[in-house]
């Protein structure tokens, strides 16, 4: 790789990083890298090998190749539900990122709960951003703090991502949701 596709390279991977409201700290450690190795390679310092480019590929949410794409899309983009990219979540559960590449300014998932799943034992938080929660099929509880709140399709919630959270498939079927957060998150 020449001189100034590295140094693009680099500007691309800051970009992406601060689209997602990430850290140079926070992505380091999610692709098992060092601050200062990241730092230097958003600066166009040092390469990467294919190896850490796919782990920063994967803890920004994209792909090696969505790394090196500089054309930036224009028009709408059609997402098959089968071509959905998948989160590795809880047992019983499946989460789908439904928003475009590069995240921007919102963020969307779909997420499907089979009877008796959850996002776990815990309630978790992430960031500090607006999150609207909307059901889809099915029935859960959503947990807020120490408030449940049982919701059924076309309910939605809006809260912070700070105030701890947590979803329960309480019912007898398989629910389907959506959570919407602007701006993204770190995952």
């Amino acid at each position: 790789m020449t001189e100034s596709e590295t140094a693009r390279l680099g500007a691309r991977i800051r970009a992406y990083r601060t689209m997602r409201r990430m850290t140079v700290r926070g992505l380091a450690g999610e692709a098992q890298a060092s601050p200062s190795f990241i730092s230097q390679l958003e600066r166009g310092q040092t390469s990467a090998s294919i190896g850490m480019l796919r782990r920063i590929a994967g803890a920004l949410g994209l792909t090696v190749a969505d790394l090196f794409n500089e054309e930036d899309e224009v028009g709408h983009r059609v997402v098959k539900r089968s071509e959905r990219p998948e989160l590795h979540t809880a047992p019983g559960t499946r989460k789908f990122l439904i928003s475009q590449r590069p995240l921007q300014d919102l963020e969307v998932y779909a997420g499907e709960f089979d009877p008796g799943a959850s996002t776990g034992a815990e309630p978790y938080t992430h960031g500090d951003s607006q999150e609207i929660f909307l059901v889809v099929s099915g029935q859960v509880t959503l947990w807020l703090s120490d408030a449940s709140h049982v919701l059924t399709p076309g309910d939605s919630v809006e809260y912070r991502t700070s105030v701890p959270h947590r979803v329960v498939n309480d019912g007898d079927e398989t629910a389907e949701v959506l959570w919407i957060i602007a701006p993204p998150t770190p995952a």
